[in-house]
């Protein structure tokens, strides 16, 4: 990948963070090249990275080898179609990270080209991400690695022979950081109630899911035998775990497993 010329269509968050990724695994900033509407937002990221940035998505697309485009899935097509006589002429290799954009809808807007199709998610801007990738026949053995590489740089990646399941994908890691958060956020909410002061229910709270995070990530045990290990018969984990149970949480958690995917499905129709 250091040999090859990265350009990226949009310099939001995702795409800021992926650069930064790049880069402390020790690509060039002189090999990447950003575009975006905003001038002021290029020379932000031209300061942080040092990277080439450029307000014409065109002059990036005949430049890179790889092209990753991180703009939002409702100018998609029409960004995609403003390049495609270049995008014909270079033939990169196409990184989408749009959510619901299907590869037949990019080829239609930008012709034949390679296309890997990535579903990350938002821990990714702190380099803890989770990407879920899939490319589609034409993408050679060489460019599944730097796609790979590149997506790999803010986290894990996990590779599908089906682009149908970055449904599944999108249900279970791509939506995934908003329910935890929500847990979150309803465990502060209790805790004040149970007269915590809000600063200390907030660092409680993000400390305990930091640490059970970390405790599952490590550990040789799944997270059924950490959630035994950690509950007594009749005490204070078990009797709140009850609840849980009575209130139907493993049924609601695969309701809003099942409804992600099928909205997925909805919006790559």
């Amino acid at each position: 990948m250091a040999q090859q010329v990265i350009g990226f269509i949009g310099a939001g968050n995702m795409a800021s963070s992926l650069v930064g990724g790049m880069i402390a695994k020790g690509i060039r900033p002189a090999r990447i090249w950003m575009s975006d509407v905003s001038a002021e937002r290029l020379d932000q990221l031209a300061q942080q990275h040092r990277v080439h940035t450029n307000v014409d998505n065109n002059e990036i697309a005949l430049r890179a080898d790889v092209l990753v485009l991180a703009v939002k899935p409702q100018v998609m097509q029409q960004v995609c179609e403003a390049m495609r006589e270049q995008v014909q002429a270079r033939q990169p290799l196409i990184i989408s990270i749009a959510a619901g954009v299907t590869v037949a809808n990019l080829k239609s807007w930008l012709g034949d080209v390679p296309v890997v199709r990535c579903m990350p998610n938002t821990p990714a801007l702190v380099q803890a991400g989770a990407t879920g990738l899939y490319g589609e026949p034409s993408v050679s053995e060489e460019q599944k690695t730097l796609a790979g590489q590149i997506l790999g740089s803010v986290g894990i990646t996990f590779w599908f022979d089906h682009e149908s399941a970055l449904d599944a994908v999108t249900a279970v890691s791509g939506s995934g950081p908003a329910y935890f958060f929500l847990m979150m956020e309803s465990m502060i909410a209790s805790a004040e109630k149970l007269g915590l002061d809000a600063h200390t229910a907030r660092q409680l709270v993000l400390q305990t899911a930091w640490g059970a995070a970390q405790l599952a990530i490590t550990s040789d045990q799944g997270p059924e035998v950490l959630r035994q290990q950690v509950t007594s018969p009749g005490g204070t984990t078990a009797a709140a775990l009850n609840a849980f149970e009575e209130g139907g949480y493993r049924d609601l958690v695969d309701s809003a497993l099942q409804a992600a995917k099928k909205r997925s499905e909805e919006l790559s129709g």
